[in-house]
């Protein structure tokens, strides 16, 4: 399971990192790591684009399906049965806002994994023989960040991000629900608002900070994605 891990995901992300740290001038590994993001977020566009759609489809449903809790408070089984009817009256699979996330989950483990041991140790063994080689990924960033160690300053600024990323989601799933979200709805998000930008900040603190760069880019294209998604669908 390993090895094919290391095939399908985290040898091809390494090398698509050497490629691109080959051919952008000055070999500068903070550039290299904003375009690699770039790519990858293109890369699992469609499937973000499909998670949100679904998440937007259950979150319409929220009033009737609080109805239904109201009404089968006392029998979770019937309240079970008449939330899958209204799921299949819909046409919805309440599975459908995750899988796509998912799916996305085995590309940023291979991400943090080529963060960790590429930008630290300058493992390049499982480059292809096809791209040229180098001797090692020089990880000092614009003469003033080195990339393979922590970075206080980019841990804090990735929680900041992360925090706001969880703000614009929470907001839109509040402008959906029109004031209909349940209590453990409720509970999820203010959790994702508050305590995950502190995990973020803590773990970025511990690790390589080209991961911090790279997860902060990342979250920032998320927050222009569900802006960008939210108006387009808003003003339909």
């Amino acid at each position: 399971m390993s090895s094919l891990f290391t095939t399908l995901f985290y040898q091809p992300i390494l090398n698509l990192l050497v490629f691109l740290y080959n051919i952008i001038p000055g070999h500068d590994i903070g550039l290299v790591i904003v375009v690699l993001t770039v790519l990858i977020k293109l890369i699992l566009w469609p499937l973000s684009q499909k998670a949100l759609r679904s998440q937007q489809a259950i979150n319409k449903l929220q009033p009737k399906i609080k109805e239904i809790q109201e009404k089968y408070k006392d029998n979770k089984e019937e309240q079970g049965k008449a939330l899958m009817d209204l799921y299949k009256e819909e046409k919805i699979n309440p599975a459908s806002s995750c899988l796509p996330l998912l799916i996305q989950l085995p590309f940023l483990w291979a991400v943090f994994r080529v963060f960790r041991n590429g930008l630290t140790n300058g493992s390049l063994a499982l480059v292809y023989p096809f791209i040229a080689r180098p001797e090692l990924l020089a990880t000092v960033s614009f003469g003033i960040i080195d990339l393979a160690k922590p970075n206080i300053i980019l841990a804090v600024l990735t929680g900041l991000v992360q925090y706001f990323q969880a703000k614009t989601a929470t907001k839109q799933n509040q402008v959906n629900n029109s004031g209909q979200a349940g209590e453990i709805a409720a509970m999820m998000n203010k959790q994702m608002l508050y305590v995950m930008p502190v995990m973020t900040t803590a773990i970025c603190w511990t690790l390589p900070s080209g991961l911090a760069l790279y997860w902060c880019l990342s979250s920032v294209l998320t927050i222009l994605q569900q802006l960008y998604w939210f108006n387009k669908n808003n003003s339909n």
